[in-house]
């Protein structure tokens, strides 16, 4: 980005916390609302119980303030509302909130965000290894244009599991067998958030801000860069640890016929102990190079 495209969003104190590329396509701060953010649901026909399992009990972002019960609200990092996903009680729960968009050219993307982990604050006790994972996902598909594979970019940070510190982030190169959902033919479902299957990024060992109290709040900024014209990561950073994209795997699918210049972003998060487990996201932003 040139010195004169960058200059104003120097002076934009929420805008200049990030890095776009040169044409910014959504920038979200959950101040103003949900943006489109929405909860992930299975496919089904007919009927909602032909929805598969693992979709049935996904729960879906919400606006919060971040209220605490020994601190009071805190807020989001730069104002009053986050997007929050919040799982059941459960171990292995997940919530998931996706933005579907479509995309106009085959080009670099990079998407940006501020975000926060958190168990809920039951226990007087650090919690520490309570939250198993986040991440964030993509869901793209060729145009008419470029009818190629469906792909599905998945990178998650794996804070604990089974009450064992990870701290390590990992890609997933392939999703689950896909089910035929109703009796027409015209729709198919599978799930890709399952625990088995993913693959440590090569020297991805990190671990992220994680305050003495459960109800502490410390941000991270992630910042993730796909090319999809090569169908492949182009590296991702978090806070001041920078990966190439040396051993990022994808998923790739055969693309489906009414899912053409799709560009979903989804974040999610899962809890290893049966306490629910938080994810804030303060703001978003979604660039692309000019071509």
């Amino acid at each position: 980005m040139n010195e004169e495209t960058h200059s104003p969003l120097r002076a934009d104190p929420h805008l200049s916390r990030f890095e776009p590329l040169e044409r910014i396509l959504y920038y979200d701060d959950f101040d103003d609302g949900l943006h489109g953010w929405t909860q992930l649901i299975g496919n089904y026909e007919h009927s909602l119980d032909s929805v598969l399992p693992d979709y049935a009990d996904l729960r879906q972002p919400q606006l919060s303030n971040l209220s605490m019960w020994d601190t009071g609200t805190a807020g989001s990092a730069m104002g009053t509302y986050a997007l929050k996903l919040a799982t059941r009680p459960k171990a292995g729960g997940l919530s998931v909130g996706i933005k579907r968009q479509t995309y106009r050219k085959l080009t670099r993307l990079q998407f940006e965000c501020y975000l926060c982990f958190k168990p809920e604050a039951t226990e007087l006790r650090l919690s520490a290894t309570d939250v198993r994972a986040f991440g964030v996902l993509f869901d793209i598909q060729g145009g008419y244009r470029d009818p190629r594979a469906r792909w599905m970019p998945h990178l998650r940070y794996l804070n604990a599991l089974d009450g064992q510190r990870a701290g390590k982030w990992q890609t997933k190169p392939e999703t689950r067998t896909f089910h035929t959902i109703g009796s027409s033919g015209e729709t198919v479902s599978h799930f890709h958030l399952g625990p088995e299957g993913w693959v440590d990024v090569p020297g991805g060992d990190q671990i992220v801000c994680y305050n003495e109290i459960a109800t502490k709040m410390n941000w991270s900024y992630l910042k993730i860069g796909l090319d999809l014209e090569a169908r492949q990561f182009t590296g991702f950073q978090c806070d001041e640890q920078i990966y190439g994209p040396e051993g990022m795997h994808v998923i790739s699918l055969d693309p489906m016929p009414n899912l053409f210049n799709m560009l979903n972003v989804a974040f999610w998060v899962e809890t290893d102990v049966d306490k629910r487990a938080f994810l804030y996201v303060d703001s978003c932003l979604l660039s692309a190079e000019a071509v």
